[in-house]
């Protein structure tokens, strides 16, 4: 096992905060093996990279010699995590709970390593508590305290609805930490209040408070908005190869290292290589290949990451285009025209504002490169226009 100032120093790689992070040194020298905790409610089918920062660390916590447990809240899923939401979420079945469940324990161990993972499922202790233990439990907390999280305050304050049982997720999720004994949990910024609650659950308990630690949300391909689903900036861990590749390698130069810090395996040794390269002349172009292709050989294999740089560079850098592009022309009556304008009138996109959004998200190429401002205006020209990865167009602008 490493020594205590190495682990810490691993620890801290792109960490949002550690509280107390006074007591960490103390903790490691008292508990060479410490249990650490990160619990996913297996809400949807499938994870993204913005997922995978948690488990990332989960793994390197793995390395270091410690107990990792990847909880599946089974049970909090049905009540709904309310963290950054506006509005009360739709429960699950059991059915639909289980089944994105046994997806998860499929996609996770592409990272974790499976004979160092304890799969657990709070359904385990809850299923047994009762209504008098989950009353109990309800005690332990109060409303005014509730309504200090801040998107519990923003709803009351804006009289939207939230229904009680939302006052029982933090409390749920911070009884996981008593029932595992959890020496650190790990979650997102958004998860913070929910986090400390354990904290506080397990010196009523008498047990020895976890150590919280929180993750950065990763932005996603628009470099803006946290990586979701919802929003479509996100990266599928079971993206086919191609996909997933071309996807990492729109993300903006400056985004690269952001990824390479959350995501990467590498050193931080070698990522400040890396940067210290690009700083005296090497294209980020390449780096952010050796990117893709770390990425996507952790959740392909080599030869698919392999084929998908060469793919990549077939499309994009030797001009390998569909034989059936089609060829339009488009009027640009005052000189110029704004390209969303453009990618409609093309046919490459529905609307301005779709065009707009998949610029924002880096889908957009002209001639191979990436466009990053939708406003821009273009002059009368001739080019070969991309929206995402299927939707080609060879356009003509004419006055």
């Amino acid at each position: 096992m490493a020594h205590v100032e190495e682990q810490i120093a691993e620890i801290k790689r792109g960490v949002e905060e550690i509280l107390p992070e006074s007591d960490l040194a103390e903790r490691l020298k008292l508990r060479p093996q410490l249990t650490i905790k990160a619990g996913f409610d297996p809400t949807a089918p499938d994870l993204h990279l913005g997922h995978t920062v948690l488990i990332n660390k989960m793994r390197q916590f793995q390395e270091l010699g410690h107990t990792v447990v990847f909880l599946v809240g089974d049970f909090t899923a049905m009540i709904g995590d309310p963290s950054g939401k506006s509005a009360t979420r739709p429960p699950l079945t059991r059915e639909q709970i289980d089944a994105n469940a046994e997806t998860y324990k499929e996609q996770v161990f592409k990272i974790l390593d499976p004979d160092k993972t304890q799969i657990r499922y709070n359904s385990e202790w809850f299923d047994k508590m009762g209504a008098d233990g989950m009353i109990r439990l309800a005690a332990q907390h109060t409303v005014a305290r509730m309504l200090e999280r801040d998107d519990f305050s923003k709803r009351f304050k804006g009289e939207q609805p939230i229904s009680i049982h939302e006052f029982l997720y933090p409390l749920v999720q911070g009884y996981d930490s008593v029932a595992l004994g959890c020496d650190i949990e790990l979650g997102g910024t958004d998860q913070k209040f929910n986090l400390l609650v354990g904290r506080e659950l397990q010196k009523q308990e008498g047990q020895l408070p976890q150590m919280i630690l929180t993750m950065p949300l990763l932005e996603g391909l628009d470099g803006v908005q946290k990586m979701s689903k919802s929003l479509g900036n996100y990266i599928g861990i079971t993206d086919p190869a191609n996909e997933m590749f071309g996807k990492l390698m729109s993300v903006s130069d400056e985004l690269m290292w952001r990824y390479f810090e959350l995501l990467s395996f590498r050193s931080l040794a070698e990522v400040a290589g890396l940067k210290e390269a690009v700083d005296e002349g090497r294209n980020p172009r390449d780096v952010k290949f050796e990117l893709a292709k770390e990425i996507v050989e952790r959740f392909h294999d080599g030869v698919a990451a392999d084929g998908a740089l060469q793919d990549f560079m077939q499309r994009f850098q030797k001009g390998g285009m569909p034989d059936d592009m089609p060829e339009v022309e488009v009027s640009a009556q005052e000189g110029t025209i704004p390209l969303a304008n453009l990618l409609k009138q093309a046919g490459l996109c529905p609307s301005t504002s779709d065009a707009m959004r998949m610029v924002k998200q880096g889908a957009v190429r002209i001639d191979g490169e990436r466009v990053e401002d939708s406003r821009i205006a273009i002059k009368p020209s001739e080019a070969v226009y991309q929206v995402g990865k299927r939707r080609f167009a060879r356009v003509k602008i004419i006055t």
